[in-house]
């Protein structure tokens, strides 16, 4: 039973590698979705496991053991390695709400500091200019009374063309059309509750970069036009200084491996087509998903032998 809910802990180390591969040679609005996806059931059912991990020690508290109705322990392996496991499911399902909460908290503050920033900001429709000669741009998600708005700086305006304006322009309205900061959130949440989730991160920003840029291009109609955008933009704004703490949701069209970008552009567009590491992405969650269902199902049974409604092999 042990054995069965540490496999959901381990197999996160095997996403990785597979987003990699599945950011590289995917269509990126379907690698975007499966990504997030993948990490988003991974981080369930790590937490999951964590918390059905804990509960052979919980059950011996006698509190709630009575509460529970609990006659004798829960048998769910040899009595040391189960108090052991437990007491670091305890102290990992601790560290990891710690991170969230304190993680969430600084991105919903830098989240409303960067709206009331642009507030009273001149600007046409949803975009949204800053007067500030650093180039700079991004899409910043509005809340649940408010739409989505494009904050671009004057030196950004200034570094590019015109027809390069409209690229960078379009790029970020396809990140709030595309809702891209919500495949961010997600993908945030999922990497503070397990280290290799985590660096799964970068790849799903990667995709919704990518997603974004073949959106812009297919608004202009010129790729060469979007590769040049991208680049320029990029160039620019490695000379400004620090813009400040945005939220991870802000997704920017400057961010992320750029080169890889421009060489994405340059190139025919991506076609839909399923990767073997897309299809592997789908067994690791299915493995998961089994191994914690499996493994919560003989805990289960384990809890109704130890309150007397099984007999011990019923």
């Amino acid at each position: 039973m042990i054995t069965l809910l540490l496999i959901p802990l381990l197999l996160p180390w095997a996403l990785p590698p597979l987003a990699r591969r599945t950011a590289q040679r995917v269509r990126p609005d379907m690698a975007l979705c499966v990504m997030t996806g993948a990490a988003a059931a991974l981080a369930l059912g790590v937490v999951s496991c964590l918390g059905v991990l804990l509960l052979p020690l919980v059950l011996r508290v006698p509190v709630i053991a009575a509460l529970a109705h609990v006659l004798q322990p829960v048998h769910a392996g040899p009595p040391a390695l189960v108090v052991a496991v437990a007491a670091l499911s305890a102290g990992a399902l601790a560290v990891t709400m710690g991170v969230g909460v304190r993680g969430a908290a600084v991105e919903v503050t830098r989240l409303r500091t960067a709206r009331k920033k642009i507030a009273h900001l001149p600007g046409a429709g949803d975009m949204r200019v800053v007067d500030d000669e650093r180039p700079d741009a991004f899409a910043l998600p509005g809340g649940m009374r408010g739409a989505g708005r494009i904050v671009v700086t004057e030196g950004m305006l200034q570094a590019l063309q015109p027809g390069e304006r409209e690229v960078l322009i379009g790029h970020e309205r396809a990140h709030l059309a595309a809702r891209h900061h919500l495949f961010l959130a997600v993908a945030q949440l999922a990497g503070w509750c397990h280290p290799a989730l985590s660096a799964v991160i970068p790849h799903i920003s990667f995709a919704a970069e990518r997603a974004a840029d073949e959106a812009a291009a297919r608004v202009c109609g010129d790729r060469r036009l979007a590769a040049r955008a991208v680049g320029r933009a990029a160039l620019a704004a490695t000379h400004r200084r620090n813009r400040g703490a945005l939220p991870v949701v802000a997704a920017g069209g400057t961010t992320g491996p750029v080169p890889a970008r421009v060489k994405a552009l340059l190139a025919k567009p991506p076609v839909r087509r399923t990767a073997p590491a897309l299809m592997a992405m789908v067994l690791l969650c299915a493995v998961a998903g089994a191994s914690s269902l499996t493994g919560a199902a003989w805990l289960h049974h384990g809890v109704e032998v130890a309150q007397g409604e099984l007999p011990p092999n019923g």
